[in-house]
């Protein structure tokens, strides 16, 4: 399982990096937290790329999470 738990860490750490990129494109001088509330950014909430990219993220964070109770549960 740490291997797992490893594995989706470098992801999401890959993911969060693909999404600033592309997030900054938009604006310019936008933070990992103002991209963890996209509505106050309306060019973020409404666009289709980055919505999709940010449930890429989102699942992966779950995924963890899951990997981490079980790992817990042991």
């Amino acid at each position: 399982m740490e291997k797992v738990e490893h594995a989706l860490t470098s992801l999401i750490a890959l993911q969060k990096n693909k999404l600033m990129k592309f997030a900054n494109q938009l604006l310019p001088h936008i933070t990992e937290e103002d991209i963890l509330q996209p509505n106050d950014f309306p060019v973020l909430e409404n666009h289709p790329y980055f919505r999709h990219e940010e449930g890429v993220l989102e699942g992966l964070q779950t995924a963890l999470a899951a990997v981490r109770a079980i790992q817990a549960e042991s």
